[in-house]
């Protein structure tokens, strides 16, 4: 059990860390001149980020019924529900950028000439600095629900 617990306990963190990641390339295309091949990218980056969105949900869920702590250490936990409010605030903050996405690719392919109006990358900028600073609570709730707080 300890062997499967140390597993799902290293996938999880490198999908988190890689979500991060993915969330860090988003920002980082985000520009005030976006081109067809930047669209594109965007797009993609962004259909990577819901893929290991899921998986994270996956193996934690696994983790939480499979793992050492097991069900009965996260349910009484406000530090994991916490970090599942933070995780969902991320996860529901994410949906306008990837419409937007999506909207932009589907313009830009029928379009050539196609420029992201200002007010949509103003507000998919506002959506992902909003989606930084909750994910940011995450490894904090974490940290303190790994070392026994938060429990009633």
């Amino acid at each position: 059990m300890d062997t499967v617990d140390l597993l799902l306990a290293i996938f999880h963190h490198i999908l988190v860390f890689s979500l991060a990641a993915v969330l860090a390339a988003e920002v980082v295309l985000i520009r005030n001149e976006m081109t067809h091949r930047t669209i594109g990218r965007l797009a993609g980056i962004d259909r990577a980020y819901g893929l290991v969105a899921l998986f994270v949900i996956v193996v934690g869920i696994v983790r939480v019924f499979y793992g050492l702590k097991g069900w009965d250490f996260y349910v009484h936990s406000w530090t994991f529900w916490a970090k599942m409010a933070a995780f969902a605030a991320v996860g529901l903050l994410s949906v306008p950028p990837t419409l937007r996405f999506l909207s932009w690719k589907r313009q830009a392919g029928a379009d050539t000439a196609f420029a992201v109006p200002a007010t949509e990358l103003a507000s998919v900028r506002g959506y992902l600095r909003a989606e930084m600073m909750f994910f940011m609570l995450i490894p904090i709730f974490a940290a303190a629900m790994a070392r026994g707080y938060g429990q009633f």
